[in-house]
């Protein structure tokens, strides 16, 4: 029974004690303890065995026993004292309580003390200010009324004046004397409901009316419609009359603007009918030299009448200019068939002449749009006529001295620009017209002085160097761009842009491609022993000197004709009109000169691959088989590389000023020499093991020959670009290695046909057929190995532990050395 209510006191005990962990978090941060007793998840079994681990430890069981004994004793004191401390504190709680509601209290009637005091002073103080605000609406009303009343007074006063010195035509009190009517006035318009203010306001509006009726009498007086002008010259009163204008209704200003200048254009009209031979283009410089004159008798005469904020001098201008355009445009409509040329450009001239001469003089304000600001052009290479001055004469020596000197900011745009010459513009036909007969006539003297001249010689200045030709054609087309842009910027721009790529294609097809030399399929009677020969190499070059240098001219001539094109192209686009400029497009033109380059350079490959196939030919005719040792390079090597030393200078210095081109040149030889010398290869049939390294040195010298090829001969060493040194290695490394597997013997065949396929990477049968062909294997033995390269490409090899070895297999490891340490004695003797 005690041990039953033992353990029920345990679990209850353990029950009381059994804490949240959030609780036991908190203690430990309180009370922090490394004591085991004190860990929530304390074990009185693991304790005791970490007090006696032992049995020989239980021998200090006393020890531990008073030890505990004596810790419980020590809680026992601290409970005791705490429960002790604890016996007065509800007493004292219940009492600081009460007394904080009694200071609450207190605190409570203080801030409604405080609210009372701060109402009544509120009150006070309204009281005090009731008075003040009062007055002061008072004042602002008294204010009101008193500026008002002033305000009315002068409009009263005003309006009758205003309309006695309308009826004496005193214009010049009236003009001062209306703008302040005018100004007061609205400061009545939100009392427009008042009768009085109202028939004020209508009072105002009539004098007005009545002002600008009289005022155009004055005029009309003054400057009758028809007839000429009074000769007492400029009045006070019209003068005084038009600062009265300014103030009254716009449409008055206007109309008496356009009947002076109805009236002082009137006898301009009459001079230049249509009937009269002054009239006519021939004599145009007539018109403009009587507004010059009639300008001038305006400025002495009527300058201090208008006021200058009219700009009439301008006005009488613009009028003339309208006047002018409106009747020359009648003119050459029914008088069409009598304009020429340079009739047509005799107006043109003189009329932009006199627009420059009003763009210096009047500053374009009483036209309504103005021409836009152009774009500053952008400037070109340094050899295109499109980069001169516009303004300046077409010299394209003078040119390049300017290029160091400051450039002048470009001269704003005329505002008058077309104002009268843009009457011209239907008749521009004429001068494109012109324009095609003279450059039809320009690309045929350029075939007659090519024809005479014949082509660069070669060892020259001019050999390589583009055509004169070239140059002057794109002058001429710069003069007529300009030309031509000067007198319209529309349709005619589009027109001659026409005319432009019909003469480009024409010199392209004329001047370019018509005098390329042409190829010869003949050999000209040369044997093999003959073109291995070097001193009768020379013979076997299709193209002389002479016309390597002028392909290489035609192509200098064809890359500077299409840049230059595509300058045009952009310089044609600032010149039109911004909704013209799409049609704008010289793409075909540019494909042309670039079809040129293509077949100059396809040419100049032509020519020295064809010169080397007579080698290559003997190459394959030589009896490999019975090549007994390995010597210096072949015969036919040193044909192939002598061919090259003789052309590849020629070509590289023709194009000095096109290095890419030139680049290009070598990559498409390239291109087409190294497959043409691999099929050579395959022809040399049967192979001994000496011919196959022979042929290896062979192939390492022209290896090391193209790589070379870009700076060939010449005394300053370039790097060639890496795009070429790649296609030259890949093309000829392939060649070494179809040699190398020609050296490697058949035996056993499946480690041929691995190295086969390791070396060239080649799963075409036809290749490895041709590989067989070059090692002269029988027939019997060709079929097995081609049956055993397709089961090997169904099934590859997968290295020294799924197959047989891929590396080279040579007869003996000491037969194989020593052939590689003669190859390269070979190899650098031929380098030295």
């Amino acid at each position: 029974m005690m041990e039953d209510e033992e353990l029920e006191f345990v679990e209850d005990l353990e029950a009381i004690l059994h804490l949240t962990p959030e609780v036991q978090l908190a203690i430990e941060q309180v009370f922090p303890s490394q004591d085991p007793l004190d860990r929530a998840d304390f074990n009185a079994v693991e304790y005791i065995n970490s007090l006696f681990p032992t049995e020989q430890s239980l021998a200090n069981i006393d020890e531990v026993v008073n030890n505990i004994r004596l810790k419980i004793r020590r809680l026992d004191d601290n409970i005791r004292t705490v429960v002790r401390g604890q016996t007065n504190v509800g007493q004292d709680g219940r009492q600081a309580l009460e007394e904080a509601q009694k200071a609450i209290q207190q605190l409570f009637g203080k801030i409604k003390d405080i609210k009372d005091k701060a109402e009544k002073s509120e009150q006070m103080v309204k009281e005090i200010t009731r008075d003040i605000k009062q007055l002061d609406h008072a004042k602002r009303h008294l204010t009101t009324s008193i500026t008002t009343l002033n305000h009315l007074h002068m409009l009263a006063g005003g309006v009758d004046s205003l309309e006695a010195m309308t009826r004496k035509r005193q214009y010049g009190e009236v003009a001062n004397l209306l703008q302040g009517v005018v100004n007061v006035l609205e400061h009545f318009q939100k009392y427009m409901g008042i009768p009085q203010i109202r028939q004020l306001s209508e009072r105002v509006k009539a004098a007005q009316s009545e002002l600008g009726t009289q005022i155009l009498a004055d005029f009309e007086e003054t400057f009758p419609a028809q007839g000429s002008k009074k000769s007492g010259g400029p009045s006070i009163v019209l003068r005084d009359a038009c600062l009265v204008a300014n103030v009254l209704d716009p449409r008055i200003k206007q109309e008496i603007i356009k009947k002076f200048l109805r009236q002082h254009l009137s006898e301009y009209l009459v001079l230049f009918q249509e009937n009269q031979d002054v009239a006519w283009l021939d004599k145009i410089d007539r018109r403009y030299a009587w507004i010059k004159r009639q300008l001038v008798d305006y400025e002495e005469k009527y300058g201090r009448m208008f006021p200058e904020e009219w700009c009439m001098t301008e006005r009488i201008a613009v009028e003339f200019c309208h006047i002018t355009r409106t009747e020359l445009a009648k003119l050459m409509r029914a008088r069409a068939r009598e304009i020429e040329v340079k009739l047509l450009l005799f107006a043109i001239q003189r009329t932009t002449n006199f627009e420059g001469l009003l763009a210096k003089r009047f500053s374009g304000c009483t036209l309504n749009n103005g021409p836009g600001q152009k774009k500053p052009e952008t400037p070109l290479e340094p050899t295109n006529p499109f980069l001169e001055d516009e303004s300046g004469e077409d010299n394209v020596s003078e040119k390049d001295e300017d290029l160091d000197r400051p450039k002048k900011p470009k001269a704003p745009d005329n505002p008058f620009h077309g104002i009268v010459s843009k009457c011209f513009e239907p008749h521009l036909y004429v001068y494109i017209e012109s324009q095609d007969k003279n450059l039809g006539e320009l690309i045929d003297r350029f075939v007659a002085d090519f024809r005479a001249q014949g082509p660069p010689k070669s060892g020259t200045d001019e050999g390589g160097a583009v055509l004169p030709s070239c140059a002057d054609l794109f002058v001429y087309y710069k003069k007529c761009m300009v030309q031509c842009s000067q007198l319209s910027t529309g349709e005619p721009m589009i027109a001659l842009t026409t005319i432009f790529q019909k003469y480009l294609r024409e010199y392209a097809w004329k001047i370019l491609s018509g005098n390329l030399p042409k190829t010869s399929t003949s050999s000209g009677g040369l044997t093999i022993s003959s073109l291995l020969k070097e001193k009768e190499g020379s013979e076997v070059a299709k193209f002389t000197m002479e016309e390597l240098c002028l392909i290489c001219s035609i192509l200098s001539t064809a890359e500077y004709c299409l840049a230059t094109t595509q300058q045009l192209e952009e310089k044609l686009k600032e010149k039109v009109d911004k909704s013209l400029m799409e049609r704008i497009n010289l793409t075909g033109e540019m494909d042309t000169f670039s079809t040129v380059i293509s077949n100059s350079i396809q040419l100049l490959v032509q020519d020295l691959d064809a010169a080397c196939d007579p080698a290559l030919t003997a190459m394959s005719k030589m009896p490999w088989q019975s090549v007994e040792h390995v010597g210096d390079q072949s015969p036919y090597v040193t044909s192939v590389i002598m061919h090259i030393k003789q052309n590849v200078p020629i070509i590289r210095d023709n194009l000095a000023s096109t290095r890419k081109y030139f680049t290009q040149f070598c990559i498409k030889f390239t291109n087409s020499f190294i497959p043409k010398f691999i099929n050579h290869l395959f022809r040399c049939k049967p192979i001994s093991m000496v011919g196959a390294e022979q042929l290896l040195l062979d192939t390492h010298s022209l290896k090391t020959v193209l790589l070379d090829l870009p700076s060939i001969g010449s005394q300053v060493v370039r790097k060639a670009p890496a795009s070429y040194t790649k296609i030259v290695v890949k093309g000829m490394t392939r060649a070494e290695m179809i040699l190398k597997v020609v050296m490697a013997p058949h035996e056993p065949s499946v480690v041929f046909v691995d190295n086969y396929i390791k070396l060239l990477a080649d799963s075409n049968p036809e290749t490895f057929q041709k590989i067989l062909d070059m090692k002269g294997l029988k027939r019997s033995e060709q079929s097995t190995m081609l049956e055993l390269f397709r089961q090997r490409l169904s099934n590859p090899p997968s290295g020294p532990d799924g197959g047989p070895s891929l590396s080279f297999s040579a007869p003996t490891p000491e037969q194989e050395s020593s052939r590689i340490r003669k190859l390269e004695k070979l190899i650098k003797k031929r380098i030295q």
